[in-house]
C-alpha cells in the first residue's frame, strides 16, 4: 500500500508508520479537515502559536505531552485526547517519546 493511497473519492487510507521521517507529517493529502502526525523526542517541543480558524482536537497514540494552552497546562498521555480552540497560544512538550495525531477542524461561522 501507497503512503496515501484514495481508495474512492471520499476515502483515503494512510499508513501512519510510514510518516515517520518527519516532526510534523500530513496524513491525508485532501483537506479537510487538516489532519498532522506529531511526533516528538522526549524533551522536544513545538513553539507556542495559534490555529485561529480552527478547532483543534490532539489524541496522544503513544508516549506523554505536556500541552500548554494559553495559562494552562495539561497532561497528556497515551489514549488521552483533547480539544480545544485554536485561537489560544498552544505549545506542546514531550515528557516522553510521544506520537499525536493532531486535527484541524474549520470554523463554520463562529
Amino acid at each position: 500500500m501507497s503512503e496515501n493511497s484514495a481508495t474512492a473519492t471520499d476515502v483515503e487510507v494512510t499508513d501512519l508508520d510510514a510518516l515517520e521521517e518527519t516532526t510534523h507529517a500530513e496524513v491525508f493529502e485532501t483537506t479537510p479537515p487538516r489532519t498532522v502526525r506529531l511526533s516528538l523526542d522526549a524533551g522536544d517541543s513545538v513553539p507556542a502559536h495559534q490555529h485561529p480558524e480552527s478547532h483543534v482536537v490532539i489524541y496522544v497514540r503513544t508516549g506523554a505531552l505536556e500541552l500548554t494552552l494559553g495559562d494552562d497546562v495539561h497532561d497528556l498521555e497515551a489514549g488521552d485526547a483533547i480539544r480545544f480552540d485554536g485561537a489560544q497560544d498552544v505549545s506542546p512538550l514531550a515528557v516522553d517519546d510521544a506520537d499525536a495525531l493532531v486535527f484541524f477542524a474549520p470554523k463554520a461561522g463562529d
